[in-house]
């Protein structure tokens, strides 16, 4: 059986004893998170998110994206949220890495041109989770009053660490 097989396996027993349907579209708590893809972040566990709680957004990196604030943006205005949170974690393979070797790793594995991605890799972690709240605080569409922080979860202990803020214009 494949792992999509086996995934939708037990999605069907999922459903039958599915019993939290009809809630709002609002996130109950009012808050959205950005966070990197990486399956050892587990964003909902970490927090104590329960279904309904949060809008969460992953990505490669846990980057602030054009895409992630599109979607900021209509949870703002859209579905309430006020609370932004940031988590980047560490042995992240964003890392250290450069869009170059990247890149050509894509290059090598596909045989088409990805020198027009900029795959956001990054040297310093706190710096990379600072640009990602300012990108945030700066928007004109998201609300001026919002909180937004930053954090670092650390994948072998579980535990996330404030990242102390930058101020610039």
């Amino acid at each position: 059986m494949s792992v999509t097989e086996n995934l939708l396996e037990y999605n069907r027993g999922y459903a039958e004893r599915f019993a939290q349907g009809g809630r709002p579209a609002e996130p109950a708590r009012g808050v959205a998170v950005v966070t990197c893809m990486d399956a050892r972040v587990h964003p909902e566990s970490l927090l104590g998110l329960e279904l309904g709680d949060a809008h969460v957004l992953r990505n490669a990196g846990g980057r602030v994206t054009d895409d992630v604030l599109r979607s900021l943006i209509i949870s703002a205005h859209v579905l309430g949220t006020r609370e932004y949170l940031v988590i980047h974690h560490t042995r992240c393979g964003m890392l250290g890495a450069t869009n170059d070797a990247l890149r050509a790793r894509v290059a090598a594995a596909t045989g088409a041109d990805a020198s027009g991605i900029d795959f956001l890799p990054f040297d310093d972690m706190d710096d990379s989770v600072r640009d990602d709240v300012q990108l945030i605080r700066a928007s004109p569409h998201l609300p001026a009053d919002a909180t937004v922080s930053g954090y670092v979860y650390d994948v072998d202990t579980g535990a996330l660490s404030a990242v102390s803020g930058r101020n610039r214009e």
